[in-house]
This record gives structure tokens, sequence and C-alpha cells, in this order.
């Protein structure tokens, strides 16, 4: 009696699973996102347009720790990801800002949204750059040099929130004041060279907070969150107001800890100088 006849295995389909593939998708729709907002700014709904970019910059902040949590990291993610950034808060903030109050200056008024735009591409380059480069002290990878891109495009998008709260509540000369094309100009310059420069600014990375302040972050994260949910411009504009004072307190906490690692390395009879003093 023959023994029965064995069907032959179907073969599996080769390619990546979904699951590795689900960082990129989010980059994706965060580009997408982003980019549209030029359209939206193009039809002069700019409200809708700045919300565009900040939901945006939430989902780049969700597919780096996506990819990590799956173990999907890959040099591939990490450009394509430099690239959505850069379209999305390097290029659309800019053009937002060119038609909302720089167009009628022309191309005198082109300028600043071109730095600006040139100042995130070499702030990410820079960024990318840093990968290959030698290991950096452990304390330093808890701040970003300069101000990153997602936040540097809600900074720069500070003169837009308030405008558009101003207009909602007919203050329109606070709205004449800050759509003035010198304001917005000066104040797209001043962001652009943050996020070009050598600042150290908190990543929030491994950020610890006290057991007594955790409850008071949470109820400030309720409210804040009511707020979006209120009155978005001005939760956004106290947003970037708030980043830009805490920027002082990052390069001091950036100084004490180079100060402490350079007296750690004496203690150890290390005599060579600490490469991470401050920037």
């Amino acid at each position: 009696m023959m023994p029965p006849r064995r069907l032959p295995r179907r073969q599996r389909f080769a390619g990546l699973s979904f699951n590795r593939m689900l960082p990129n998708l989010m980059t994706l729709l965060g580009l997408c996102i982003g980019l549209s907002s030029i359209r939206l700014g193009l039809d002069g709904r700019y409200g809708t347009a700045v919300l565009a970019i900040a939901v945006s910059g939430v989902i780049d902040g969700l597919d780096g720790r996506l990819a990590r949590l799956l173990k999907a990291t890959s040099r591939f993610g990490a450009e394509f990801d430099s690239l959505a950034d850069f379209l999305c808060f390097g290029v659309a903030p800019a053009l937002l800002l060119y038609m909302w109050s720089l167009q009628p200056w022309g191309a005198i008024g082109f300028l600043p949204p071109l730095m600006f735009a040139s100042a995130m591409a070499l702030r990410l380059a820079r960024f990318n750059a840093a990968l290959d480069s030698a290991p950096k002290a452990a304390f330093a990878y808890n701040f970003f040099t300069g101000v990153p891109a997602p936040a540097g495009a809600g900074l720069v998008l500070f003169p837009l929130f308030i405008g558009l709260e101003a207009n909602q509540h007919n203050q329109f000369w606070l709205q004449n004041l800050v759509s003035y094309p010198l304001f917005t100009g000066t104040f797209l310059v001043a962001v652009a060279l943050l996020c070009v420069s050598t600042l150290p600014v908190w990543s929030f990375k491994n950020f610890k907070i006290p057991n007594a302040g955790l409850m008071p972050l949470l109820l400030g994260v309720v409210v804040f969150a009511a707020l979006i949910f209120a009155d978005p411009y001005l939760a956004g504009a106290l947003a970037g107001f708030a980043y830009i004072i805490m920027l002082p307190f990052s390069v001091r906490s950036y100084r004490k800890l180079a100060r402490e690692a350079a007296v750690r390395r004496m203690a150890a009879g290390d005599g060579t100088e600490d490469s991470t003093e401050q920037p």
C-alpha cells in the first residue's frame, strides 16, 4: 500500500511585517497632515492649518516611540522621519506665516521664511550626522542641541496663535500688532537661530518627576487638555510662552550636570578635560 501523498507546503509571503511598517506609516500620515496645512493656508483657513501642524507634531512624537516599542527602528525610518520633519515643521510653518503676515512685503518678506526653512534643514542634518558621531556623556542624552523641529514649529507659530485668539475676541489692535511683518519676520529669524544654536534643551525623554510633584503635574495636564478643547489658540500660545520660559532653566540644568560630571571625572583620577562642558 502506497503512503499518502503529501501536499506541497504553501510558501509564506516574503517582506516586512505590518508591525515593522506601522511607524513609517504613521510618519507618512503625519507628513500628509502637515503638508495639508499649506493647502488650508492657501484657502485662508489659518486656524485649521495650525491645528494640522499640531496634529502632525503629536504623530511625530509617537512614531519614534512606537518604533522602539515594536523594535522596528531602522536607518530608513530615521531618514524618512527627518524629511517629514523638514516639510511639516520647516516649510509648512514658514509658508503659513508668509501668507498670513509677510506677503505684503514681497521678496523682502520672503527672506525670514527662507531663513527659517534653511535653519531647520541644517538643524535636522546636524541631528542625523550626530547619530554616527562618538557617544556623548550619559547626562547629555537628556538634552537636544538647539530647539528641536516640532518645538521650533510651535514657537514660530506663536504670533499666529496670538492673532487668531485676538481675532476671536475682536482685539484687532493686538491682531494688527502681531501680524505686522516686522514683528513676524523678527520672530521667525529669532526662532531659526534657536534651532541651529548649540543651546542645550531638555528632551524630556528620561525626565524624572518627584513623587510630590506627580499629582500637580497630572492635574496640570488635565487643565491644559481642557483648555485645548475650549480654546486651542490660547493653549498653543501659552505652550509656546512656557517653552520660551523653560529655555534658561534647561541651560542651567545642563551646566550643573556638566560640572558634576567633571567633578566625578576628577575624583576618579582622570585628569583629562571633560568634553561635555557647556556648549
